[in-house]
């Protein structure tokens, strides 16, 4: 089965990646730097839980079979542009943004067995396990993109 955060041996695996990230890491590619990083995939999680909201965006990636490709099957391309609500945080000191990032985690995987998810801005309606593997992947994503 694909990784998702719903496991938790995926989800302990990415969290076991997080202690080893530093707010020095560089990027392998991107702007981003590490505490941005973080801020952003805090967000995505705070979006994932309907804590923020993103203004949608529609296009291809809304249609089902696309949608389970991308979710599922292609690997990740770099650089793609995401909502401007997910990168207008500014960061806070280190040691709170990692704090917040691993409660946001926790939250997200409390929420599991809910069966009412909000929208995705760019992939629309996802049920539960299409959330779960999409944190997963864009967690991987950025934790990969700073070499842990």
């Amino acid at each position: 089965m694909a990784a998702t955060l719903w496991d938790d041996t995926d989800c302990r695996a990415i969290l076991s990646r997080l202690e080893r990230l530093t707010p020095d890491a560089a990027p392998r590619w991107g702007r981003m730097n590490a505490s941005r990083m973080v801020v952003h995939v805090t967000d995505a999680l705070r979006m994932a839980t309907g804590e923020l909201r993103c203004t949608a965006s529609r296009g291809p990636l809304m249609l089902p079979i696309v949608k389970q490709v991308v979710m599922f099957y292609l690997p990740w391309p770099r650089g793609i542009p995401t909502s401007p609500e997910l990168l207008s945080r500014r960061p806070d000191q280190w040691t709170n943004e990692m704090a917040g990032l691993r409660a946001a985690i926790e939250e997200f995987v409390s929420k599991s067995r809910i069966d009412t998810w909000p929208s995705h801005p760019r992939f629309g309606h996802l049920s539960g396990l299409e959330w779960g593997r999409f944190m997963y992947r864009h967690l991987n994503h950025h934790l990969t993109q700073f070499g842990v």
